[in-house]
């Protein structure tokens, strides 16, 4: 037995003056396991030291994990060789202390001080922080606490179901809709309820996601024991009520007045004396008991055009061409009215024989297109896109007749009530001819004394005015209309 000893002291001697390629100290506490890695741990092994007394050891061939479990307190020596060639591998010294856990809590206890809900107890050799909390933060801060004592103290905190109604509570509180409600079920946020646009819908699913607090991962999650199912944290049921019917638009009344002013004067004067001579010669026969009988010749002249002629002419000429259309028109939409007159003229057409005369037919008359639109639902101005053309008969030539086109194409905005004049042509021509014969007159006169001046002036201008007045309804009116004319309903 004591050469035994003597062995094993001998052994312990020599071992301790091998160089080893791995040394360190491992500080422990009872009843706090720790695990060290050892990747060069060969895959037969001995061990040799004083640990024995102090710790107990397990380890993890597919990990290659050492786990050290201290029993009593006390200072030991662990040495590793590998079986092989017996050399040594690690050389650890274990330092066991006791665990003063009532300081532990102490300190815990003080630097939690100010989270609610929790309890702090030394349970299995360890201070455990347990209850039930209100804030994500304060789980944040319980958490970096206890990481300042590894493996003295562990947290079995959770947040609480009432925080999460409180934060539900402050959602709709935030949301301000009496129709959507929040509701906390599982760690779920469920918006239902009716909104009434798309627009309000992505608002309360916004304001939602904004006070929904992080996310604290358990420890069981953590540790891949248990799966939890991925899903939203908030769940939309919110539905949109359906618009409701587009109410009518409002009804516009559009006057439109076309108005044509004409000036047209004339002054003529004009001087003719001109005679002209015509000669002429006959031979007679003459036969009879009272006359004798034998040939005449006569010479006679006849002179033309020898009194003197005075023409003198002044003429002047007003002409006004009014008329007037009004269309009631619904806010948006476009109106049309058209007053055309087939005006009949003699044409020539082609035919196998020649040219022969037909009557064709022009379209004279008016042409309206008005778009109103109500400048805000407030608003009393009307934007008016108007498009109007006047045509009319001026004339009659041997080709045919001759017609004047006015057209405006323009947008204005006008008050409802008030007039603007929208668009205005003016034309002015003068003409003046002296000297001039008439038609008809002498090519071989005696004597010419002429003398002639023609003055023509004409003017015009074209003019329309257009006036929006906003009616209520498009029966607006028609009171007055029934009583002018006493019509009966």
């Amino acid at each position: 037995m004591l050469k035994k000893w003597l062995l094993i002291a001998f052994t312990i001697t020599v071992a301790s003056s091998v160089c080893f390629a791995h040394v360190r100290n491992i500080p422990l506490s009872v009843g706090l396991i720790h695990d060290e890695f050892l990747p060069d741990m060969p895959l037969h092994f001995r061990l040799a030291g004083t640990f024995g007394r102090y710790v107990r050891l397990e380890y993890n061939r597919t990990t290659k994990t050492l786990r050290i479990i201290p029993k009593y307190p006390g200072f030991g020596t662990l040495e590793i060789f590998n079986t092989y060639n017996n050399l040594p591998v690690y050389r650890f010294t274990v330092d066991v202390r006791r665990t003063n856990l009532q300081d532990v809590a102490r300190q815990i206890k003080y630097l939690l001080r100010e989270i609610d809900g929790v309890k702090i107890e030394i349970v299995n050799h360890k201070v455990v922080v347990d209850g039930e909390i209100l804030l994500p933060s304060d789980m944040e801060r319980i958490h970096d606490v206890v990481r300042q004592f590894p493996g003295l103290a562990a947290s079995l905190a959770r947040l609480s179901p009432e925080a999460q109604v409180k934060i539900a509570q402050f959602i709709e509180r935030a949301i301000n809709d009496p129709q959507i409600h929040v509701k906390a079920v599982n760690g779920k946020y469920l918006l239902t309820g009716v909104a009434q646009s798309q627009k309000e819908k992505d608002r309360a699913v916004i304001l939602a996601k904004t006070y929904v607090p992080d996310v604290v991962v358990d420890q069981a999650v953590a540790d891949k024991k248990v799966q939890k199912r991925v899903s939203q944290v908030v769940i939309d049921l919110i539905t949109v009520a359906k618009p409701p019917p587009a109410q009518p638009g409002k009804t516009i009344q559009v006057v439109l007045h076309y108005v044509e002013l004409e000036k047209d004067y004339t002054k003529g004067f004009r001087f003719q004396w001109t005679p002209d001579l015509g000669d002429g010669g006959s031979i007679n026969f003459t036969t009879g008991s009272g006359t004798p009988s034998g040939a005449t010749s006569v010479i006679a002249g006849t002179i033309t055009n020898l009194i003197p002629k005075l023409n003198w002419a002044k003429e002047h000429g007003h002409a006004r061409v009014l008329e007037s259309t009004s269309m009631i028109v619904e806010d948006g939409k476009t109106g049309d009215i058209n007053d055309f007159t087939n005006v009949p003229y003699q044409s020539l057409a082609m035919s196998g024989g020649g040219a022969l005369p037909s009557t064709s037919f022009a379209k004279v008359g008016i042409q309206t297109k008005v778009t109103p639109n109500i400048i805000g639902p407030e608003s009393n101005s009307v934007d008016l896109k108007l498009q109007f053309s006047v045509s009319d008969l001026i004339g009659q030539t041997q080709a045919g007749p001759m017609f004047s086109q006015n057209t405006v194409n323009t947008e204005v905005v006008v008050q409802s009530g008030q007039s603007a004049a929208i668009g205005g042509l003016i034309t002015s021509s003068t003409g003046t001819a002296f000297n001039r014969e008439p038609a008809g007159a002498s090519s071989n006169p005696i004597l010419s004394l002429y003398a002639s001046k023609d003055f023509n002036s004409k003017q015009s201008q074209f003019v329309v005015f257009v006036t929006p007045v906003i009616k209520s309804s498009a029966s607006s009116g028609s009171r007055r209309i029934i009583h002018r004319f006493q019509l009966r309903e």
